[in-house]
């Protein structure tokens, strides 16, 4: 199944100024919080705000050794650790060891670096970051995740999430991981569905992924699918989509665009 085009399927370094603005927004928030906001709890269950953090700040050294060929690439770091599992907490047990101003300042300069390498890369090679991406969906990986940490965050401080249009990007890579999503899932999709995605953006513009003539649809609005996608919003509270035939109803229930 194809997400249809990419908002484009861009080898274009200039797109990491994309992630730049998503990054640039929650050290905004981040910077003006004080020390025992960062203790505050998130909704991910026994993760504080300096966990959060942490976890933004070493995936961002492990994702820049994994696009550059450095030792601690994501397979290397994985296998050193024992599993997925050990791999995100030896992320935050780093930063538990840190005050919240070096657990920034370690997430300021692990970003950075992981933008200059971005845009060093050749970006028509492919990225080996679990099944392998392209430069273009990898740089939207880090876009996506940092969304997804920064609603978490919000949620533990009480400042509110403000969509933008970047969410485009993390529509169209939860629509892409649709297969990987049902893989994870062990669920079949239905044989000869095909599925488009509509969405309306928080502009009011529309967005559209997948053929015009498919067989199958999920509609409603951006923030919801997208919520849906990095597992922030249950299927049951996302009262604006809607699925029509069986591949939508199964894409709305295993939703998941990240490892």
């Amino acid at each position: 199944m194809s997400p249809g085009p990419a908002p484009s399927e861009t080898t274009d370094v200039s797109f990491v100024d994309v992630l730049e603005a998503e990054q640039r927004d929650l050290r905004e928030l981040l910077e003006t919080l004080s020390p025992d906001s960062w203790a505050r709890p998130t909704p991910a269950a026994g993760w504080d705000v300096r966990d959060q953090v942490s976890h933004l700040a070493h995936t961002e050294e492990v994702a820049h050794d994994t696009l550059t060929g450095g030792p601690r690439g994501l397979g290397a770091e994985v296998e050193r650790l024992g599993g997925g599992d050990a791999f995100t907490e030896w992320g935050c047990d780093q930063g538990r060891a840190m005050a919240p101003a070096d657990v920034l300042r370690w997430w300021l300069d692990a970003s950075a670096r992981m933008r200059e390498g971005f845009r060093a890369a050749d970006t028509t090679e492919r990225v080996p970051w679990g099944l392998g991406m392209s430069w273009r969906s990898f740089v939207t990986a880090r876009l996506m995740e940092h969304w997804a940490h920064g609603l978490d965050v919000r949620a533990a401080v009480g400042a509110p999430a403000h969509d933008s249009d970047r969410l485009r990007h993390v529509a169209w890579i939860g629509v892409g991981a649709l297969p990987y999503a049902f893989s994870v899932a062990g669920v079949d999709p239905p044989p000869d569905r095909t599925l488009r995605v509509e969405l309306v953006a928080p502009s009011g513009s529309q967005w559209a992924y997948g053929p015009p003539d498919a067989t199958d649809r999920v509609s409603g609005p951006a923030g919801e699918w997208c919520r849906v996608a990095v597992q922030r919003l249950a299927r049951a509270d996302a009262h604006g989509l809607k699925a029509e035939g069986p591949l939508a109803e199964l894409a709305l229930d295993h939703a998941r665009a990240f490892l």
